[in-house]
């Protein structure tokens, strides 16, 4: 049994045999059979689920390579894709980084790995040989995308609108749980506008926010890190809503930490090319690895703001349930 990962690498290596399957601790640490706590596979998980044993790929270390292609280019081990920009960022114990994209991701490289109870944390292993427990929400940028099409306004136009208006947007808070969510486990909440008054119905109002709703959202998933013994040393805020002016100057305030914005790139890409270098260099560790034209920005918490949010963040509608006008539940869309 392996990932398509595994597989791809096992046939560009030529396919000699199923015995050499290679996998990387990154990509072994999601499959849920693969325990970052112990470094090795759980096959009781295995044989209670498939009833049976299963052959598995083999798992490299961070800078190992399973060997060389058909055309003789030396391979690297591979890992996954938050891993991979973890590596591209040059993360080291104590860097958090906030994605905001299609989905939000926080997550942090950690020296020693963690087992979440309540599953909020997913406690992946990072590739450099560390950890990389991990956040993930299903709202982020396309909650601001969303925000830009029902004001009938582009981004650029969307971050102006929030930059105009003041912070907490008057009182308005906006519950972005447009595809349901997962952190907190809401699957079938929808989205939702709190504190509605004639002088904050506006469109700038409405933009900050959701620019807000979306970084409070992050919020719960950095301090759910925090709780979990993940220091932060600095934050590091990726993806293409990081790309909005607006959120970049509402993070620091929304996330309580100061926070560093590298210029945009692929750091998938960066972590793969330099997992490469590494794996060429036969070195202890990755090669130096510099951010160019990193902005930074601080400003003082706003904690009232994230205390709203709290308080408001639960009181959604669901879908699937709908309460006719003698009170009796039946199915919406």
């Amino acid at each position: 049994m392996a990932l398509p990962h595994d597989w791809l690498t096992w046939r560009t290596a030529g396919a000699a045999g199923i015995d050499t399957l290679t996998t990387d601790r990154g990509e072994a640490s999601g499959t849920g059979y693969w325990s970052p706590l112990t470094g090795g596979y759980r096959r009781d998980l295995l044989v209670r689920a498939l009833g049976k044993d299963v052959v598995l790929p083999t798992v490299l270390g961070p800078a190992d390579s399973p060997g060389t292609s058909t055309s003789g280019a030396v391979l690297g081990a591979g890992t996954g894709d938050n891993m991979a920009a973890a590596l591209g960022l040059g993360a080291a114990p104590g860097t958090v980084i906030v994605s905001i994209g299609t989905s939000g991701v926080v997550c942090a490289v950690s020296a020693g790995a963690i087992a979440d109870q309540s599953g909020v944390v997913a406690g992946f292993a990072d590739a450099t040989g560390r950890f990389l427990p991990l956040v993930a929400t299903l709202n982020a940028a396309k909650v601001l995308d969303a925000t830009a099409r029902m004001l009938g306004v582009d981004h650029d136009t969307l971050s102006d609108l929030a930059l105009s208006a003041p912070a907490g947007a008057g009182g308005l808070v906006y519950i972005p749980y447009l595809e349901g969510e997962r952190t907190p486990n809401l699957p079938t909440a929808t989205g939702a506008l709190h504190g509605m008054r004639l002088a904050n119905s506006t469109a700038a109002h409405v933009a900050r926010a959701a620019v807000e709703g979306v970084l409070c959202g992050l919020r719960a998933g950095l301090e759910a890190l925090v709780a979990q013994g993940v220091e932060v040393g600095r934050v590091v805020l990726i993806g293409g809503g990081a790309r909005m002016p607006a959120v970049r100057a509402s993070a620091p305030a929304i996330l309580g930490y100061p926070v560093s914005v590298p210029a945009p790139g692929e750091y998938v890409a960066d972590g793969a090319a330099r997992q490469a270098a590494w794996v060429l260099s036969g070195a202890v560790e990755p090669p130096d690895w510099e951010l160019a034209a990193t902005e930074h920005y601080d400003a003082d918490p706003l904690g009232w703001i994230v205390d709203r949010y709290a308080e408001a963040h639960e009181m959604v509608l669901h879908r699937g349930r709908a309460v006719g006008a003698e009170g009796v539940v039946g199915t919406g869309p």
